[in-house]
């Protein structure tokens, strides 16, 4: 026997909402300080969405708890994020990466592709995965994987479509680093792939 409960329409009652909010509350408590704390005005990285901007930092009442909240806006989807500080790096937040990261996400694009005969689907899953981990090197292998298709129309839809979201993540982040237009950045990495 179940003693969950839920709310009868499958929503999350009040209760369920402090017990959440208190939870992540005393998480925040124990978790002490971090080593490098964001910053309002900071660039970042959220796994699932690329490169925002933090708007904000501050203390806000959710179910009649106070978090420390973060506000992330990511400019080139319209979209507002806003999660508990203390959460911020379990979810997938993190600081642009450094020279050194880009220096070797760039090696692997030069690489020689990894051709992989499983079926395509599962390849695709696979890919996908890689971009939406926000890692930079894993990004770099799924460029270097499709990057056969840069200028042609070789491939699926859905491998120009994959090919297309790593390469603007990719861009977006090392633009943002090196304080380029990510045109120019989209330029390099494009002559960069048909180099190799």
């Amino acid at each position: 026997m179940s003693t969950f409960k839920t709310h009868p329409k499958g929503g999350m009652t009040d209760a369920m909402a402090r017990s959440a909010a208190a939870l992540t509350a005393s998480q925040a408590e124990s978790h002490g300080t971090d080593d490098d704390p964001f910053r309002e005005g900071d660039s970042i990285v959220y796994a699932a969405h690329g490169v925002g901007r933090v708007d904000r930092i501050g203390m806000e009442e959710i179910a009649g708890t106070k978090l420390e909240m973060i506000q992330i806006s990511f400019p080139g989807n319209q979209m507002t994020l806003r999660i508990p500080l203390a959460k911020a790096r379990k979810a997938g937040l993190r600081k642009i990466v450094t020279r050194d990261i880009v220096d070797k996400a760039m090696a692997i694009i030069k690489g020689k592709p990894h051709v992989s005969k499983g079926m395509w689907a599962r390849r695709a899953v696979a890919y996908q995965d890689k971009i939406n981990s926000g890692d930079l090197i894993q990004i770099a292998e799924v460029l270097r994987d499709l990057r056969r298709n840069v200028d042609s129309l070789d491939g699926s839809f859905s491998e120009r479509k994959l090919f297309e979201a790593a390469q603007e993540r990719f861009v977006s982040e090392v633009a943002v680093l090196e304080n380029k237009d990510p045109s120019t950045v989209l330029q390099s990495l494009t002559e960069t792939m048909k180099a190799a």
